[in-house]
């Protein structure tokens, strides 16, 4: 499957989470979606968005402390945060992957920790912060066709 990208500049933190909305009601079982961008950029916002296309009614947080929280939705919802994990040790001790074939759906922020432990099908998104509220989102599927039918109307 060829590698689709594609770039949105969201002005306000509501367009940021529809998008991630967007992106979440395009989602099945056993997708992942791995997330980076700086402290800040609005991961956890884009990842409230995915979760409410996934119709998971819980309150999203960032799982930041416990590194991942477990949500009902359409599908099984696992958010992740990797902020505080050192290397690849932290990560296969806490057996992360095993996430990735649970028939649910992966979101994991600070991916880039995750290196060659990364799935062969993902979603990347990486988040930059512009200026005021505006963001940069770069979205990328490797493996995966989620996003080239998708359309962004109402989102810059």
């Amino acid at each position: 499957m060829e590698n689709f990208a594609m770039e949105i500049i969201t002005k306000t933190p509501e367009e940021t989470k529809a998008l991630g909305e967007k992106l979440g009601k395009a989602l099945k079982e056993n997708d992942v979606v791995a997330l980076s961008g700086e402290l800040g950029a609005g991961k956890t916002t884009f990842i409230k968005g995915l979760a409410a296309g996934l119709k998971v009614r819980d309150f999203v947080s960032s799982p930041s402390f416990i590194i991942v929280n477990e949500y009902s939705g359409r599908t099984p919802f696992y958010h992740m945060d990797l902020y505080r994990l050192e290397g690849e040790e932290d990560i296969e001790d806490i057996a992360v992957t095993e996430y990735f074939n649970r028939g649910g759906v992966v979101a994991i922020e600070w991916a880039e920790k995750l290196k060659v432990l990364l799935p062969d099908r993902f979603i990347a998104v990486t988040i930059e912060l512009l200026d005021g509220s505006r963001r940069k989102i770069t979205l990328k599927e490797t493996g995966t066709d989620r996003l080239k039918n998708m359309t962004f109307r109402g989102v810059s």
